[in-house]
């Protein structure tokens, strides 16, 4: 079977990632090794996985057997809220690279800014510490806010490569992802898909049509042609391939149009404020 392989976006700190990968939270570890082998068979290069997920061991043997290079495989990981913290967040990137067992991260996240500990600014400088290993190639942040990444911003030191924040056609996040982008932050979408919310809906199955594409194809190309990083997970091999045979069409501007009156502020994980 002949790959399809993902375009890449350089980030502010001049790693290379692939604009489309595979998200694995709540994969089961009993098929989650064999899933990352058939997805990268299929294409994928990029994979993003968390502490809190609970399969970063499968997920490692999944890249460590797959038979391409280390290289060749960008790897994400974050560090859950219990774990922020000056010293506490570095014991927890070292158990990360420990579970994962392939060298180093190509991208670590503090997962939620968790605002009521008060700790992610000192956990970013354990971040900007662990680079210093060579363990950590990038550091970025989960489901930060504006008034977040401010306090960030403002502590000094690197600015983070990406934030990964819930973005579907339901929540598009317009604010957010300009001031991402004005502060050269890639964007990248977890749940980019609402659950599948949006496979029936007139506007998504209308596009769909025109395209000769299935709606899922619509929301991950809407996502592609927005410019942000996009993360589909699924535990199905059929839709792996679904989901990456996104490459061989656009969304025009009348598209583009319909589907930016589809946002309406629906959010299907928690808000990152209150969470």
């Amino acid at each position: 079977m002949s790959q399809i392989l993902s375009p890449t976006l350089t980030l502010n700190n001049g790693q290379i990632i692939p604009q489309l990968g595979l998200g694995v939270y709540k994969l089961p570890t009993d098929i989650a090794e064999g899933l990352i082998r058939e997805a990268i068979e299929t294409g994928y290069r990029r994979i993003d996985t968390a502490a809190f997920y609970g399969n970063e061991e499968e997920i490692g043997a999944g890249v460590r057997s797959c038979g391409l290079p280390r290289e060749e495989i960008f790897v994400t990981t974050k560090i859950w809220n219990e774990d922020q913290g000056y010293d506490r967040a570095l014991e927890a990137i070292d158990e990360s690279l420990q579970r994962l067992n392939i060298d180093y991260v190509d991208m670590l996240m503090i997962h939620w800014p968790k605002p009521q500990l008060n700790l992610f600014v000192e956990t970013w400088a354990a971040f900007q510490k662990a680079m210093e290993s060579g363990k950590i190639r990038g550091i970025g942040v989960s489901n930060f806010q504006p008034n977040h990444l401010e306090q960030l911003l403002a502590a000094g030191g690197t600015v983070p490569a990406m934030n990964q924040i819930e973005l579907h056609p339901g929540l598009q996040q317009n604010e957010l992802r300009a001031f991402n982008a004005k502060h050269s932050i890639a964007t990248e979408a977890w749940s980019p898909l609402a659950r599948g919310r949006f496979n029936d809906d007139p506007v998504v199955t209308a596009i769909a049509k025109k395209h000769g594409k299935t709606p899922t194809q619509v929301v991950v190309r809407w996502h592609i042609d927005l410019g942000n990083l996009v993360i589909p997970k699924t535990a199905t091999a059929s839709r792996l391939l679904e989901n990456i045979s996104v490459f061989d069409f656009k969304l025009d501007n009348e598209d583009l149009a319909a589907m930016a009156t589809l946002d309406a502020g629906l959010r299907t994980g928690p808000n990152p404020d209150e969470f």
